[in-house]
């Protein structure tokens, strides 16, 4: 259960192996009290995230997603983070146009050493997608979907 409504959600979290990844394996290691909501997926880089997992992850019933990598300037693939900042403002820029709050996206950069500052984040995010609720639904068969379904098709050739 979430440690702070007690209806757990499904928050996504992609993050950098490098920084955030550990950010998060310190707060874990000093037993930082945090919400239990998020659900990771370990990138070797946030500037290979395409912005259609975090569609997909909306479209396949996410509430809420956190993108989290290595502070500007300090990626271990010496500009990763910043091809992932220019995609995220955009991706952030059209989610209402395909029917998501904002408020249901973020990302941040937290380093490794920086557990206490991932805990704060997470805390944040967590209670800033419990305050939205629920996600509401995409209805089957919608253009959205048609749309990923052809750049699905278009990048596998």
């Amino acid at each position: 259960m979430s440690v702070k409504e007690g209806k757990e959600l499904r928050i996504i979290g992609f993050l950098c192996n490098w920084c955030s990844y550990a950010g998060a394996d310190t707060a874990g290691v000093g037993r930082f009290a945090q919400p239990t909501d998020l659900r990771i997926v370990r990138l070797p880089c946030t500037g290979r995230i395409n912005p259609l997992f975090i569609v997909r992850a909306f479209m396949n019933g996410a509430d809420g997603v956190l993108v989290s990598g290595c502070h500007p300037r300090d990626c271990h693939y010496s500009e990763g983070n910043f091809y992932a900042r220019r995609r995220l403002e955009v991706l952030k820029a059209l989610l209402p146009v395909i029917g998501v709050d904002p408020g249901r996206f973020e990302y941040t950069w937290v380093s490794a050493s920086e557990g206490q500052r991932w805990r704060s984040v997470v805390t944040t995010f967590t209670e800033q997608v419990h305050a939205l609720g629920p996600m509401p639904g995409f209805k089957s068969g919608t253009s959205l979907e048609k749309c990923l379904c052809h750049m699905d098709q278009s990048q596998v050739l």
